[in-house]
Parts: C-alpha cells; structure tokens; sequence
C-alpha cells in the first residue's frame, strides 16, 4: 500500500469511530486485526481477531454520548503508519473508575497501524 492509500484507510477507521459505526470500522480491518490500548504505559485492553474488536467497539459505543477523534500528525513508512490523535469525548453514564455522566474527556496520543491484505491488521492506541 502507499501512503496515500494508507492514509484514506485510516481516513475511513477514525470516520466510522467518530460516526459510532462499527460496520464501517470493521471494514477496514483485517479478519485477524490485534488491537492493543496502551494508557500511561500499562497494556489495558487488547483483542486479537475481526470479532473480538466488534465486541469491544460496540462496548465503547455506549460508554460516550459523543466522541471525536482528529489526526494531528500523519507518518508512514513502508506498511506502517504512526498518527497524533486528540481525543474528546462526553461520558454518556456514571461509570465504575469514578467517570460522572456528562464528563468531558480530552487528551491526546498516538495510534500506531499496521497493514496485510489491504486492510489494517494492528493498531496500537498510546496514550
């Protein structure tokens, strides 16, 4: 893939993330997609396989009443992409790690991709 085709596929991921259109985010990844989140260094989340990021993108569906994630900054090299993200998002309910419904949630990171197939087959979120 080249880096302009990387990047309208990232275009299409992060568009369906923020429209909360998971059919749309799986169409971009690949059937044995990894997804790994990664907050102050400590692995929280991870899922291997089209499936198991369905689950959990459905999950995060009904954790924000609204969310929006932005590419700040674009690299890629070879079959691999690194991307700034800022992140905002409105908690849709009270939640166990103390978050109160209506929160504002801001911060920024970085989501690291990778691609087989034409498709993406990792992302790693670091925040």
């Amino acid at each position: 893939m080249n880096p302009t085709e990387i990047r309208a596929l990232i275009d299409q991921y992060i568009n369906a993330y923020n429209g909360k259109d998971v059919a749309a985010m799986l169409l971009t990844v690949h059937p044995e997609v990894a997804f790994k989140n990664i907050a102050g260094g400590v692995v929280n989340t991870s899922t291997t396989g089209r499936e198991a990021l369905k689950v959990l993108a459905e999950q995060s569906v009904a954790i924000f009443s609204e969310r929006h994630q932005e590419i700040t900054r674009f690299e890629c090299t070879d079959n691999q992409a690194s991307v700034s993200i800022t992140f905002r998002a409105v908690v849709a309910d009270h939640l166990p790690n103390g978050l109160k419904k209506g929160q504002t949630i801001e911060l920024s990171g970085r989501s690291e991709f990778e691609f087989k197939d034409g498709l993406i087959f990792r992302i790693t979120d670091l925040s």
